[in-house]
């Protein structure tokens, strides 16, 4: 059984920064794609950054230049640095790999449970 459990959400002021973390656990092989989406209220989950071996990592326009993503593979871990914190930026952020290779063979994808980044004065 596989796991992703996230850490770091939080409340924090407009203009502030926070460094979200994920680390897998479970039969894991490899993880080639590690990523990181997020969910407003009434809006629909959508992917705010990705990492995938030695690509240069993806970002959303709404995140570029704020926003950085880096992984430990040596921890299966991902983390999400967050600077100049925006209200928009209000969401569960998720926790991602959908190409989770584990010790029976299977390719599948993960989830997290989500974790709450609330950005207000």
């Amino acid at each position: 059984q596989v796991q992703l459990v996230e850490s770091g959400g939080g409340l924090v002021q407009p203009g502030g920064s926070l460094t979200l973390s994920c680390e897998a656990s479970g039969n894991i092989l490899r993880m080639d794609t590690m990523a990181w989406y997020r969910q407003a209220p009434g809006d629909e989950r959508y992917l705010v950054a990705s990492i995938r071996g030695r690509y240069p990592p993806f970002y959303d326009n709404s995140v570029q230049g704020r926003f950085t993503i880096s992984r430990d593979d040596a921890k299966n871990s991902v983390l999400l640095q967050m600077n100049d914190l925006k209200p928009e930026d209000t969401a569960i952020y998720y926790c991602n790999s959908p190409d989770v290779l584990t010790t029976n063979g299977r390719k599948s994808m993960y989830w997290g449970q989500g974790t709450q980044v609330t950005v207000s004065s």
